[in-house]
């Protein structure tokens, strides 16, 4: 049986099972992205929000090393994992394609242009398949609880870190989606192209460096880093590079009123690459953190998952 959520610091943990409790709870701020968990028979779990949504599990504390208890069986990546890393590579290879100098130079500008709106569309489309993710977290810590109806996808969850992470950057992508929809039309004056074009690619760039931002304090349990060996903390870490880089670039845009010219096109192209390549490598890694991060047996008793980690030593 499984009893009601567990109440944390700052918010609700996810439901335990019967017997479980609380021992600690970490996180930035008010919120909660890390609890360790006591379990009937004395064993200790460490909970984390990514590996929550995601489907991985708990783990054990083990020295500096965290090893996985429960969770289901790794090497096959999570379809949801494939679908939002496809996304996101794709979108990051139209972007880091439409800011290499060898293609922009070569193709007519509205060709560059949709290449970067097409992008912006595959970044809106991981983005919600992440949002969902989040959204539809599972209700229990254990991997095999059950999953909330869609209507959660409306709810409101202010006291969830990651809930807000793929919110604003759903907001992020979708400015995004406007910023590069606009910048296809070649009839747009200085002031049209700052208002059109650069505000809402500076605002998207804002969303998206805040959302990583969260996301940097969750796999770290706040700003300073916390390395764990895991893939999620990898990726963390390239999209917040990522999103450095895109907010260089968008500041870089800004349109000069006396030449009606971006203040460094250079700068532009720079930040906008190097942006791309740290989200294409955060994309590549979402399969591999779903197969590698969650390689344990699946397990709801305490004994089972002990005998997962003693298989595993």
């Amino acid at each position: 049986m499984t009893g009601p959520p567990a109440t944390g610091r700052g918010g609700d943990l996810p439901a335990l099972p019967d017997g479980w409790t609380v021992v600690r709870t970490w996180g930035p701020l008010s919120f909660t992205t890390h609890a360790l968990l006591r379990r009937p028979d004395g064993t200790e779990v460490e909970w984390s929000s990514r590996r929550h949504r995601k489907g991985l599990g708990l783990r054990r504390p083990d020295g500096h090393r965290l090893r996985a208890v429960e969770g289901r069986w790794g090497g096959r990546p999570q379809a949801s994992s494939w679908w939002m890393g496809g996304l996101f590579a794709f979108g990051s290879v139209c972007f880091a394609l439409g800011s290499v100098p060898l293609f922009f130079d070569h193709v007519d500008g509205s060709v560059v242009a949709a290449t970067f709106f097409v992008g912006s569309l595959a970044f809106t489309a991981a983005a919600a398949v992440q949002y969902h993710e989040a959204a539809r977290a599972p209700e229990g810590v254990l991997p095999d609880s059950a999953r909330p109806g869609l209507r959660h996808l409306v709810r409101w969850k202010p006291h969830r870190l990651d809930w807000w992470a793929s919110a604003v950057q759903l907001v992020g992508t979708v400015l995004f989606n406007v910023s590069t929809f606009a910048a296809t039309r070649a009839d747009l004056d200085a002031e049209q192209v700052r208002r059109l074009v650069w505000a809402p690619d500076v605002y998207g760039s804002v969303c998206f460096l805040v959302a990583s931002g969260m996301a940097w304090s969750e796999v770290n349990r706040g700003v300073r880093p916390r390395p764990d060996g895991s893939v999620g903390w990898r990726i963390g870490l390239v999209n917040l590079v990522g999103s450095i880089a895109f907010g260089v670039s968008a500041v870089a845009a800004r349109i000069v009123t006396t030449t009606g010219e971006p203040a460094n096109i250079t700068l532009v192209n720079l930040g906008t690459f190097v942006g791309a390549v740290g989200f294409l490598v955060g994309a590549v890694l979402l399969p591999v953190e779903s197969a590698a991060d969650g390689d344990a047996a699946p397990s709801s008793s305490p004994r089972t998952g002990d005998d997962a980690l003693r298989r595993r030593s």
